[in-house]
């Protein structure tokens, strides 16, 4: 029994542990990497606007997750990004071609992010306006 208590609890430890490891590489992104900043940013508006024209909990869902969506793609990108570094620290044509889908990745989910938003918020912002005229 006491031997089952043990690999309960190192098996707790090493999960908490990957936890620890997890939010290592988050704070390694935020605050250093200039579109990660420009992401927090834009996501920083959305909620914002997301209060000022009440959205729904549904239009809430949907920019969360495209929220998670766009911040996760960039970091995988960062992560390739500095894997290829040092993999290929000389110039090379196929590790920039890497990079280049990595990033075009994320590209992808900012427009579609992006779109979505288009979708939830002109026609709030348009009622609005008109309700001024």
């Amino acid at each position: 029994m006491k031997n089952e208590t043990n690999n309960f609890r190192g098996a707790l430890i090493k999960r908490l542990r990957s936890f620890g490891y997890a939010f290592a590489g988050i704070r390694s992104v935020f605050g250093k990497e200039a579109n990660m900043n420009i992401h927090l940013i834009i996501a920083l508006l959305v909620v914002v606007c997301g209060f000022i024209f009440d959205i729904n909990l549904s239009e809430w869902m949907l920019c969360i997750l495209c929220f998670g969506l766009v911040i996760s793609l960039e970091m995988v990108n960062s992560a390739i990004e500095n894997l290829v570094n040092i993999v290929s620290p000389q110039h090379n044509a196929l590790a920039g071609k890497i990079k280049d889908i990595a990033a075009g990745a994320v590209l992808v989910a900012a427009i579609s992010a992006a779109t979505v938003g288009l979708i939830i918020f002109v026609p709030k912002g348009l009622a609005m306006l008109l309700s001024f005229l």
